[in-house]
């Protein structure tokens, strides 16, 4: 029987596959643990703004911003002291902007209930910005529940070794009791050093232990990963231009007369105006008469 066969059966019972697997990738990852600066803290402020700041952006980029961002708001009450306006400041280079309005809303919320942070999915998921996988991510790294994390790394290597699209249900039965904290690091870090698009599957603990259905197929078999959709082009995109009005507020308010040229559109201020104007229904850009600037 085939680890893997193993997810169908009740929960509970015993299986020498499973163990084998989770031995294999818990070995390795004691020896490939990517040295992260979130990685050396269970406040679970911390670890959700890491997991804020890393959506749809990269390790390197995020690292100096998260130390920055912790230094100037350690906790959720220093977040939420603030004004919008300087938490969007400290964004800058994450892109997303966004984000940074989300995460101080949950700041404020997490004051409002006291300074309780929240350790339950549905707690978690009712905060600001807050989905279901970056609540699981605060429940399994910061208060290291057995939970499965499964962003786009973790269920390209979890789908590859089972050979079907990963459910979160099924990677919640992968995850070894008591070693949430451990387990899901390792599948990250596997996902996004080995198990890559193009795969080195020389290099693979699940590989090397038999537990990778698409390796056992010769990888003949169509990729069972399910691939993202693309991400629209950025270049000349709305987002484009919403990030350069913000960029310029960062540093200075602006009138309406100015909104296209720091757009990036001084030639269509018809669309200018319209992503500044959606800018102001989210919240991230406040009209006072004929000046805007950052809330």
């Amino acid at each position: 029987m085939r680890w893997r066969e193993r997810l169908a059966e009740p929960a509970g019972y015993p299986s020498s596959p499973v163990i084998a697997l989770q031995h294999a990738l818990l070995q390795w990852a004691r020896n490939a643990h990517r040295d992260l600066p979130w990685r050396r803290t269970r406040d679970p402020w911390a670890v959700l703004v890491s997991e804020v700041m890393l959506q749809q952006t990269q390790v390197a980029r995020v690292i100096p911003r998260y130390r920055a961002f912790l230094a100037r708001f350690p906790t959720p009450a220093a977040c939420a002291a603030a004004p919008p306006a300087e938490v969007i400041r400290l964004w800058a280079g994450l892109g997303y902007n966004r984000r940074a309005l989300a995460l101080h809303g949950a700041a404020r919320a997490i004051v409002d209930r006291g300074g309780h942070f929240p350790d339950t999915l549905d707690d978690l998921t009712a905060l600001p910005g807050v989905g279901p996988y970056t609540a699981r991510a605060v429940l399994a790294f910061a208060f290291e529940q057995d939970v499965a994390v499964l962003d786009a790394n973790a269920q390209r290597a979890l789908s590859r070794a089972l050979g079907k699209a990963v459910t979160q249900q099924a990677a919640d039965a992968l995850v070894p009791p008591g070693r949430g904290w451990e387990w899901n690091q390792g599948v990250l870090d596997l996902g996004a050093t080995v198990c890559r698009p193009r795969p080195r599957c020389d290099a693979c603990p699940l590989a090397q232990a038999g537990g990778c259905a698409w390796r056992a197929s010769g990888l003949n078999s169509p990729d069972p990963w399910p691939r993202p959709r693309p991400q629209a082009r950025f270049e000349g995109s709305d987002r484009q231009g919403r990030g350069r009005l913000v960029s310029a507020l960062r540093d200075r308010h602006l009138t309406w007369d100015e909104v296209p040229s720091a757009a990036g559109w001084p030639g269509d201020p018809r669309r200018a105006l319209a992503v500044a104007r959606s800018l102001i229904k989210e919240g991230l850009v406040v009209a006072e008469g004929e000046r805007l600037r950052l809330p």
